[in-house]
């Protein structure tokens, strides 16, 4: 959570959009999300602003950069109205709104006790194909999760594109990869961190993400076994010791779940023949 009061959205970005109502949605160490209505629809706005130090965490400037990345992204990937900028505390972005439900919530009743049926394989396909749509402008995405696949009517929609790579960043937000959320990192990934403190976001470590974010949303469990208190580090090096858990999802899901979480990069399938091989069973 934020050191202080969650921040409000800038004036100056209110009045631009001419905002008629707003909710907070995310107030999480760095960061602060905002619904927003206005005229013209609804919006998300994102303030980044940097981590200081405590006890628990190192400093971290990145935070503050995140949003005018993002912002940068989406417009070269003209994701529709898109704008960004800076404010007294780091940088923000302004975006569409995207209804629907994410992958983890969407399935839960999946993981309810004695469910056994398998999964959706069309809700599958979409998370698949928005993944492959995503690649198939040269970038990876670089921080795959559940909670960035959301689910509606009209499809499925990948978010948080802040940690994406495979075009051109302003030279002053731009930062180094961390790497993501480590529930949903692949071995090559987590053992670059450790052992050069970065890595590079590529599409073979993005279908390895959604193979876990399959996994855990159809099982609750995470693709690696580690204690829930266990440092970042540890818990990277569980991903990179191995291995992952044994697949226990049904059917052609099952299946693909298995190849994608293949610790070698070459012997996973692209997001592309994920999308035949769900399309195939559906």
């Amino acid at each position: 959570m934020a050191e202080a009061a969650s921040y409000e959205i800038p004036t100056s970005v209110l009045e631009t959009l001419v905002a008629s109502g707003r909710r907070l949605v995310l107030d999480r160490r760095g960061s602060t999300v905002w619904e927003v209505e206005t005229q013209q629809g609804r919006y998300a706005v994102k303030l980044g602003y940097p981590i200081k130090a405590t006890s628990e965490w190192e400093a971290q400037e990145w935070t503050a950069l995140a949003p005018a990345r993002e912002g940068a992204i989406l417009q070269q990937l003209d994701r529709g109205n898109v704008s960004y900028g800076e404010w007294e505390h780091g940088t923000w972005n302004v975006q569409p709104w995207h209804q629907g439900n994410s992958l983890y919530d969407l399935w839960q009743p999946h993981r309810a006790e004695g469910a056994s049926s398998e999964p959706d394989l069309g809700e599958a396909l979409s998370c698949a194909e928005a993944v492959a749509a995503l690649h198939a402008t040269g970038w990876a995405h670089g921080d795959i999760q559940p909670a960035h696949l959301i689910i509606s009517d009209e499809g499925t929609a990948l978010i948080d594109l802040a940690l994406a790579q495979g075009g051109d960043i302003p030279t002053a937000y731009d930062f180094s990869y961390r790497g993501c959320l480590v529930h949903y990192e692949s071995p090559e990934i987590s053992r670059s961190v450790l052992e050069t403190g970065t890595a590079t976001p590529t599409m073979t470590a993005d279908v390895y993400a959604l193979g876990a974010s399959l996994f855990i949303s159809a099982t609750g469990l995470r693709h690696v076994a580690y204690p829930d208190d266990a440092s970042r580090k540890d818990q990277r090096q569980a991903i990179v010791d191995g291995p992952h858990r044994p697949v226990n999802v049904p059917g052609v899901l099952g299946k693909l779940i298995e190849a994608m979480l293949s610790p070698d990069p070459a012997d996973r399938p692209t997001s592309a023949e994920a999308c035949k091989e769900l399309s195939s069973g559906h």
